[in-house]
């Protein structure tokens, strides 16, 4: 992953007049190891069975079908719902979100950051002095006649410092902001494809509830007649008084179940509100019902390699390694000499009047060289600097592990899913046909009003089931978007300062 190729130069610094002899050989270098980007995982597949590359239909139904196409994510991937609504909420979201507002801020704390660090460290520093100061002295103290003497003095001068960096550690600390600012830039745009998947499927989550209340709701009315029927049994002698109690527990049950099921959506309206960077009590925020989306048909895919050059949580991850490798550099250079160049020029006088006058002119030029002879501490700090990147590397590749995984059961719920959804519309043709059959027995007198109420509670209840496979379906297509890390604009934002950095590849 890592070779860290300048490692032995630590073995050298043990000897520190060999550091003073290779002190101008390391003008120009940096030390500790270049960043190489991990290699790219050879898996050539997410799952150890294949996936078919197309769901299952069910039937009856035109466009249930999806199929998995080599190709990246759109970058606006929830229009491929085809909601006018959710396009609109997700749009408010990404203008008012205090999530999107704080990544944003904290990437320009981290570009800030970089350049203030770039102007402190690549190029000398000049600073500007003036100054006047009253002086009284005791030439007795010294054995001179004049006893005490009191007078003014005044200086102005301009220095310029700068340090040389031998070893590259200013470089490397360098370094290790930029990927700082690269770590901050896929946190935002981790940000932008959370939030957007956070509100499709909180708007799916909205749409399935509407919907499993208003069957319900239609249940409800059946038990009710079947109930009132059951009475007029009872008072006539054809029925019991234990058909009524038993019909009345489940008035009752589906009764309360509704309440919870306004509570959930409810909540879900509150949801989508704050998700959108609003109050819980805003208006403004549509309500969803199942028909506002369509099922998109093509799912892109793209290899294993692909996924881990675009995921923003495992780019994310890469530039806290490439922080983690800087910042191993930095604490070696510690260990080598230090160079800084010095420049003074600049006028003293005892008066305003002859501050800038010829006589008045001071210069000097200076430099000192540092190199650490007895410091055990800089030894640990390099060693805690090495152990910090072997902890990056390792949680680099569980990051990847992870999405992996995370891409494998998306897929493999996608497929179930479709399976699930095939059976349960053949349930509900065959509870719709029976419905059918017992109302035409009904009316040549073969079946009871009561055999119909039971046939359309059955219907029902199947219905709501088909309702729930249907919006997990949506929110399985969601969850791959997700997973594939959304869609990506080019030239990428993790370029702005990649250009800048002594980055190497394994690709």
């Amino acid at each position: 992953m890592i070779k860290r190729s300048f490692t032995h130069l630590g073995r050298i610094a043990a000897y520190p007049f060999l550091g003073f002899v290779f002190a101008g050989l390391l003008a120009g270098c940096a030390a500790g190891p270049d960043f190489k980007r991990p290699v790219v995982s050879q898996v050539s597949r997410y799952t150890a069975r294949p996936i078919p590359e197309q769901t299952l239909s069910s039937p009856g139904i035109l466009g249930n079908e999806q199929r998995l196409v080599s190709a990246q994510v759109p970058v606006g991937w929830w229009k491929e719902f085809r909601s006018t609504k959710l396009n609109g909420v997700i749009a408010l979201a990404f203008q008012a979100s205090p999530t999107l507002s704080s990544a944003q801020a904290t990437l320009r704390q981290a570009e800030q950051n970089y350049a203030a660090q770039s102007g402190s460290t690549q190029l000398p520093q000049v600073n500007a002095k003036l100054g006047g100061q009253r002086q009284k002295t005791n030439g007795s103290a010294m054995g001179l006649p004049d006893g005490e003497r009191t007078f003014d003095s005044y200086n102005a001068s301009i220095g310029v410092g700068y340090d040389l960096d031998l070893a590259g550690g200013l470089r490397r600390g360098l370094e290790a902001l930029a990927a700082q600012v690269d770590y901050q830039s896929f946190q935002l745009e981790g940000a932008r494809l959370n939030l957007a998947a956070s509100i499709t499927l909180a708007a799916i989550a909205q749409a399935q509830l509407t919907a499993q209340i208003e069957a319900s709701e239609s249940i409800l009315r059946a038990q009710q007649e079947q109930l009132e029927i059951t009475r007029k049994r009872v008072a006539a002698g054809a029925a019991s008084e234990y058909e009524i109690l038993a019909l009345q527990t489940q008035v009752e049950q589906t009764r309360a179940g509704i309440p919870a099921l306004r509570n959930r959506l409810e909540q879900t309206h509150h949801l989508l509100a704050v998700l959108a960077g609003q109050p819980p009590s805003a208006m403004d925020v549509p309500n969803f019902t199942l028909a506002d989306f369509s099922l998109p048909t093509d799912l892109p895919l793209s290899v294993p390699s692909e996924l881990v050059r675009r995921r923003p949580d495992i780019r994310a991850s890469e530039a806290l390694l490439h922080a983690a490798t800087a910042q191993y550099g930095v604490a070696i250079a510690k260990l080598y000499p230090q160079l800084t160049l010095t420049a003074n020029l600049g006028s003293q006088a005892l008066t305003t009047a002859s501050l800038f006058g010829p006589g008045a002119l001071i210069w000097s030029l200076g430099s000192q060289l540092t190199q650490p002879l007895f410091n055990p501490g800089l030894r640990s700090s390099a060693r805690a600097a090495e152990a910090g990147l072997d902890a990056a590397g390792a949680n680099y590749r569980q990051t990847v592990l992870q999405a992996l995984r995370n891409v494998a059961d998306v897929l493999r719920t996608i497929e179930s899913d479709a399976q699930a959804q095939a059976s349960l519309v053949v349930a509900s043709h065959s509870a719709e046909q029976s419905l059918r059959l017992v109302r035409q027995q009904h009316a040549l007198g073969a079946a009871s009003y009561l055999q119909i109420l039971q046939a359309q509670q059955q219907a029902q209840q199947v219905r709501i089931n088909v309702l729930a496979i249907q919006a997990q379906r949506l929110g399985n297509t969601v969850a791959l978007y997700q997973a594939m890390g959304g869609g990506w604009e080019e030239p990428s934002t993790q370029d702005q300062y990649r250009h800048q950095l002594p980055v190497q590849s394994h690709e």
